[in-house]
């Protein structure tokens, strides 16, 4: 039987919540960089037929790697061009094996979130003394590269393990994202700390939208814009719409289009709060 800890004490935001501007809706551009340790794939690749169980794919290995060898550099020109700033999941491991573009994504003014040490090794599935190690080296592997203490956290695949959380707020953690049960931030009291939860919304995912369902980028576009002028008309309802696609998937050329295209849309409104994480973080914590 799986431990279970004590469920923390939670302050919640007020209902009545709006954002800068007297905004009900908050949007954040995301990009997942990552990797995987050596010997370990991507779990997708494009193709329909996967191999027998418990052999090593080669394809999907390679699908995985052009993340960090060619998406990541296209994300990046595309946010450039629209002047918008992200929040950036990256794996430890990029930090030891490429650093000079770890630092370029954070010195080009996007907001690090360590995203565990690589996408293998989920939070949940360690012992205590793995989930402590590999927090511990991430934080100071991505601190060392870009010279900044990471604030916020989300886990591989967003599955933290049972104590996670109290680590990360042992370390010195501000915030994380592994939290799909609310809409609005809120803080959770811990034994050695607080930790403010910021909700991540799965709507608006390249993994789900392309590999999923087969919807093309140009419907990526429509879905999100969709959705953004029916909730901008619902003024008593806050929200926070991620915009979140990796560098393996959408990093490729259509899918790069569509996300600069929707960063681009976005950065010519003024009837949204386009922000990071972080920055939401300092807003709800005057109201918490």
């Amino acid at each position: 039987m799986s431990a279970v800890m004590e469920e923390p004490r939670i302050r919640t935001a007020p209902t009545n919540l709006l954002w800068p501007g007297q905004r009900n809706v908050a949007v954040v551009f995301n990009i997942a960089y990552e990797a995987w340790s050596p010997g370990q794939s991507s779990g997708v690749g494009p193709m329909g037929n996967p191999l027998p169980a418990g052999m090593f794919d080669p394809n999907a290995d390679s699908y995985g790697r052009y993340g960090a060898n060619a998406g990541i550099h296209r994300l990046m020109r595309m946010l450039d061009r629209a002047g918008v700033r992200a929040n950036v999941f990256a794996s430890g491991v990029l930090a030891e094996r490429d650093p000079t573009q770890v630092k370029a994504v954070s010195d080009a003014g996007h907001e690090i979130v360590a995203h565990g040490y690589a996408q293998d090794l989920i939070p949940a599935t360690l012992t205590a003394e793995a989930d402590e190690d590999y927090i511990q080296r991430t934080t100071d592997l991505l601190t060392q590269v870009t010279g900044t203490r990471p604030k916020g956290w989300i886990s591989p695949r967003a599955t933290a393990g049972v104590e996670t959380r109290r680590r990360l707020a042992k370390h010195g953690y501000e915030w994380q994202g592994d939290a799909l049960d609310a809409d609005l931030p809120y803080v959770e009291e811990l034994p050695d700390g607080e930790l403010l939860a910021i909700p991540l919304c799965t709507d608006f995912n390249d993994l789900s939208h392309s590999m999923r369902f087969g919807r093309t980028p140009q419907q990526f576009i429509e879905n999100f814009e969709e959705c953004l002028e029916a909730l901008l008309k619902l003024r008593d309802d806050t929200v926070i719409l991620d915009v979140l696609v990796h560098t393996h998937c959408y990093g490729r050329p259509a899918g790069a289009w569509a996300y600069g295209e929707l960063a681009r849309r976005c950065a010519e409104r003024d009837d949204i709060w386009l922000t990071t994480r972080g920055q939401i973080a300092e807003q709800v914590r005057q109201h918490l």
